[in-house]
């Protein structure tokens, strides 16, 4: 199965933070599951790093290894999920978790939040 995780679960996974439950952690280190990161959770991710919202145990150079060592891999943006973009109904201001909810509604990826408001969509979600 190919997931696409949000910027909250990258973030605990990569902290191995114990707010991502055991079924969550085992899904991404499944050597059956195709597991990506959106372009715009590494971008969400720097600037919160460079305004001083996020703190980590590691920079964004050592992320790429993080992500390698794990197969998890990097989806580019693409017209495609712009297009589907366009078309989101407005339940969900923030541009990034739009963008990602796109992607997985356009890749038909199952798409791994937290997030509350991502129900409001007609994505493929795991939730916890």
């Amino acid at each position: 199965m190919k997931y696409l995780i949000d910027t909250h679960v990258l973030i605990w996974f990569s902290e191995d933070d114990n707010r991502l439950p055991v079924r969550i952690k085992s899904i991404i280190e499944d050597d059956s599951s195709e597991v990506f990161v959106s372009h715009a959770t590494i971008w969400e991710m720097s600037i919160k790093m460079s305004l001083g919202k996020l703190k980590l145990s590691y920079s964004i150079a050592e992320l790429e290894q993080i992500l390698t060592k794990n197969g998890i891999a990097l989806l580019l943006n693409s017209f495609q999920h712009y297009q589907v973009l366009i078309s989101l109904p407005l339940h969900h201001q923030d541009p990034f978790d739009r963008l990602i909810i796109a992607q997985g509604i356009a890749k038909d990826f199952t798409v791994i939040s937290h997030d509350p408001k991502f129900p409001a969509y007609p994505v493929k979600l795991e939730t916890f």
